[in-house]
């Protein structure tokens, strides 16, 4: 896909993302990545059935010293957690057999880190914007971007939103 316009004052976020997606994670302040892991998630499909690849990954508190700091191993492919029923996991649980072979849903949550979305989206990405708070003041304050072929050329749709705390 194209690089994504910039929208002001917005947050993005997914739901769904297509086979070939890189992630990374980034510690949140106050905290650093352990020594010698690596940041980055991949979408692979895997048996026709899509999920995450993740590698061991873990944020520690920058007052810890690394020798007791515990350690959080994660699996080769691991499903994200779901504490609660959010919109995004019954999306996930009601995907039709093409979309679990062609799409990974949320990614997992490590603690004390912050998901970075891609720079480099594939075709059948949604992503979700909503304004910020403070920048909702003209309706709609939230809409999609859908990457698409569209006679043989890859484009974004259009935003039908402005994010503005303007009078």
């Amino acid at each position: 896909c194209p690089a994504l316009p910039r929208t002001k004052f917005a947050d993005v976020t997914a739901e769904m993302y297509p086979v070939g997606t890189r992630l990374h994670y980034e510690c949140d302040n106050g905290y650093r990545r352990r020594g010698g892991q690596k940041p980055g998630i991949q979408c692979q499909s895997t048996q026709q059935v899509a999920s995450w690849v993740y590698r061991e990954f873990e944020c520690i508190d920058d007052k810890i010293l690394l020798s007791t700091a515990p350690m959080m191993k994660l699996n080769v492919t691991q499903k994200p957690e779901r504490k609660t029923q959010s919109p995004a996991a019954q999306k996930q649980e009601n995907l039709s057999e093409f979309d679990r072979k062609d799409f990974c849903g949320p990614p997992k949550t490590i603690p004390h880190a912050s998901l970075i979305l891609a720079k480099r989206y594939y075709v059948g990405q949604v992503l979700h914007f909503k304004c910020q708070s403070g920048y909702d003041k003209r309706f709609p304050t939230s809409g999609n971007r859908t990457c698409k072929k569209v006679n043989g050329k890859i484009i974004w749709t259009p935003l039908d939103m402005r994010c503005t705390n303007d009078s």
